[in-house]
């Protein structure tokens, strides 16, 4: 009896931009890696979830990159940024700025998976504000939240750290907030209960 090989879990989407879109290349490539049963699954955070044999990780990941995917490891890592559905457009909305934060952040090993989130406006359409770190494109700067809760009954808002950032600001921020995170934050503890643990004062005095 032949040993089952062993398989690996990937998350993929189609890159940083305003909502989910998916073009017929790209969900050609990721049918090629799946058996006729076998699902995708979609998450809350724009991301597509994909079943692969381990054997086949590396010439998986180089063909969906081709194909205009990203991969991102699945566990306890920073999260690939989710964004707004929709919007007015990239450069009003400051899309290079999420797509260049995405860059720096996304796969970082952390305690407990870690969830950004990006708005272009104060509507809020990427919900910043009840995901681990929250960034809001206000006018010409950008607030930065932290510790937002989306689920349960104790849900909450996170907690504004700054304001009116410029986006050279907003990297060292939220770089420095996700090493501190990394450093002091116990294995599997979550943002909201990280920061509520060492509080917000001594927090900032961190991130100054």
């Amino acid at each position: 009896m032949e040993a089952t090989e062993k398989t690996i879990k990937l998350a993929v989407n189609g890159g940083i931009d305003f909502g989910s879109k998916l073009n017929a290349r790209q969900l050609l490539v990721l049918a090629k890696y799946l058996e006729d049963d076998q699902e995708l699954e979609l998450t809350t955070f724009q991301q597509l979830y994909i079943e692969i044999p381990e054997s086949q990780k590396d010439e998986a990941i180089a063909e969906f990159e081709m194909a205009g995917l990203s991969c991102y490891p699945v566990g306890s890592f920073v999260k690939s940024l989710r964004t707004c559905n929709f919007c007015k457009g990239a450069e009003e909305e400051g899309m290079p700025v999420a797509i260049e934060l995405n860059k720096r952040i996304a796969g970082k090993p952390v305690p407990f998976t870690l969830k950004p989130a990006y708005t272009g406006c104060p509507v809020g359409c990427g919900e910043p504000l009840i995901n681990d770190i929250g960034i809001m494109k206000v006018k010409e700067g950008y607030n930065l939240y932290a510790g937002g809760k989306s689920k349960g009954q104790d849900a909450a808002a996170g907690t504004l750290l700054f304001e009116q950032l410029t986006p050279d600001e907003l990297y060292q921020k939220v770089d420095r907030l996700i090493e501190i995170y990394s450093e002091y934050g116990k294995k599997r503890e979550q943002m909201h209960k990280f920061i509520n643990r060492v509080g917000k004062e001594q927090l900032m005095e961190h991130l100054s």
